[in-house]
């Protein structure tokens, strides 16, 4: 069956950014007295929301603290994400030039449990902003990954009937398949021109 679109999670697919994500709520949580190691951060943060990883960093405090209160604390952390991603701009190599290539033949979307003000300048500064026909954020669906709301959003937007999800974690990759499409399982974003490549020649 040919795919008609691609959909690409963003986190740990096109950028390498959960180092990023990790150093940002790492140093916020630190003023409340929690210390996030990264193996607690990889079993429990990757791929789910910043208000669902807060609920659970919340419950790890002694005493508890309320999660509106450590939520309080995103646009602090999102400011600081930004700049990090702006002067860092960890996307795998060649990443341009993969998308012009695809574009011609599959309409792209970017779907992500993140938010808009976090990911948007950094597709717009990466020269991608201008393949993608749809974008999905974290604020665009009352039920993110792994819920399928994100993806099934994003292919509504583009009218696709077969589309490639393209995931690193297991929230995504359930969230891809309760939406009833494909998913490509990927381990860092270094992987993905090649495995997904060679995932598009055999279909």
């Amino acid at each position: 069956m040919k795919h008609d679109a691609i959909l690409f999670d963003f986190d740990g697919v096109l950028v390498d950014s959960e180092p990023v994500h990790y150093q940002c709520w790492s140093e916020i949580l630190a003023t409340f007295g929690l210390s996030l190691g990264w193996d607690a951060w990889s079993a429990n943060c990757i791929g789910v929301s910043d208000r669902l990883m807060l609920e659970r960093m919340s419950r790890q405090l002694t005493p508890p603290i309320d999660v509106d209160t450590l939520y309080e604390t995103y646009p602090r952390k999102k400011a600081r994400f930004r700049a990090l991603m702006e002067e860092r701009m960890p996307f795998f190599g060649g990443v341009q030039l993969l998308f012009e290539s695809l574009h011609r033949e599959y309409s792209l979307a970017v779907v992500t449990s993140s938010g808009r003000a976090e990911v948007e300048p950094i597709l717009e500064k990466a020269g991608l902003a201008g393949f993608l026909k749809a974008s999905v954020y974290g604020g665009d669906v009352a039920n993110l990954k792994p819920a399928p709301d994100p993806y099934l959003k994003a292919a509504h937007m583009l009218g696709a009937q077969h589309p490639l999800v393209v995931e690193d974690s297991d929230a995504g990759e359930q969230s891809g398949i309760a939406a009833g499409f494909a998913v490509l399982r990927v381990v860092s974003p270094a992987e993905v021109p090649y495995r997904l490549r060679a995932r598009l020649a055999s279909s």
